[in-house]
């Protein structure tokens, strides 16, 4: 895998082992902590009852918390298209970064770069779709907004390590802030449940969708820009 990887186990994870097959989901999370020694403290102490598979540290280095086959639980209520309790079909991924309420800041270059390896490695042993490399937000969106608007998703689709748009984005900028018609409206409300949102909690799913698609501008309100991209994510 070309991975700094070393190991530090969890024992917050579900029994028994899952079929390699049931594993179609990759969720990616940031950690929302002070420190980096704290977050990795309460993804193994079982009081926390959180874990993830894989820790992603400032340095890059990455820590392996709970084998690929066990349900580790990071991704909580959860629900991607006919999916629910995402937990029970996907891969954690958190890396340290203190999130919206503690200084939320850019991922580093180190931390990416392993990100990189390690989606691609996992992608292809579990035979994954782009489509199922997800955010936290996007599977939880009225709960979690990580990993968050400054999460580079666009160079993780360069690299074909998630779904993402062809739109040129200084073309579609003209078109931000601009309405769209009520017919309209309900057409991208029906594309963000085909793509897999959730038809629930329709504010918090429109930025959910934002950080992850139009990331300058998460006002939770329906415009062009989002409209076109949202019908791109379909083609």
């Amino acid at each position: 895998m070309g991975l700094n990887l070393t190991k530090n186990y969890s024992i917050n994870f579900s029994l028994p082992k899952r079929q390699k097959k049931l594993i179609k989901f990759i969720i990616i999370h940031y950690t929302g902590m002070k420190s980096e020694s704290g977050a990795i403290k309460k993804l193994v102490k079982s009081s926390s009852k959180v874990s993830s598979h894989y820790f992603i540290k400032n340095s890059g280095q990455v820590i392996s918390m709970v084998p690929d086959l066990y349900v580790a639980w990071h991704a909580g209520k959860s629900s991607w298209g006919k999916y629910s309790s995402l937990n029970d079909y996907s891969i954690g991924i958190e890396i340290n970064n203190p999130g919206h309420q503690y200084g939320y800041k850019y991922f580093g270059l180190n931390q990416i770069r392993s990100l990189k390896k390690l989606l691609k490695f996992l992608i292809k042993k579990y035979n994954i779709k782009n489509q199922y490399i997800l955010g936290h937000s996007d599977i939880a969106p009225n709960r979690k907004r990580d990993p968050g608007e400054k999460f580079p998703w666009k160079e993780l689709a360069k690299n074909k390590l998630c779904h993402w748009h062809n739109l040129n984005e200084k073309n579609i900028r003209k078109f931000r802030k601009q309405k769209i018609t009520l017919k309209n409206e309900r057409i991208f409300i029906n594309n963000l449940h085909k793509i897999g949102y959730s038809r629930k909690n329709v504010e918090f799913v429109i930025k959910a969708f934002q950080r992850r698609y139009r990331q300058a501008l998460i006002n939770g309100k329906i415009d062009k820009e989002c409209f076109l991209i949202s019908k791109n994510l379909l083609k």
